[in-house]
């Protein structure tokens, strides 16, 4: 029988929510949080389905402040996107 094809998280441009959340090392009610605030990308919407792009966390995630940076260097993700 052959095996189903699976596409690691971290080789996939599309990742759902929960898997977003692992992608940058969150818990899932924190990461729906950063979203929220716009520290973290919104999901693209396919049919029904959230989908978050994992270029856009790895993106989102490089921009947030590092211990003891000021948190206004940091921008949020709205205002990364053109």
């Amino acid at each position: 029988m052959k095996k189903p094809y699976v596409i690691a998280p971290a080789d996939r441009l599309g990742l759902s929510r929960s898997e977003a959340a692992e992608y940058v090392g969150l818990g899932l009610t924190l990461f729906e949080d950063m979203v929220e605030a716009g520290l973290m990308p919104k999901p693209k919407k396919v049919k029904s389905r959230l989908v978050w792009s994992r270029l856009a966390l790895e993106k989102a995630f490089a921009e947030l402040p590092e211990d003891g940076q000021d948190k206004k260097k940091a921008g949020q993700w709205s205002d990364l996107v053109a």
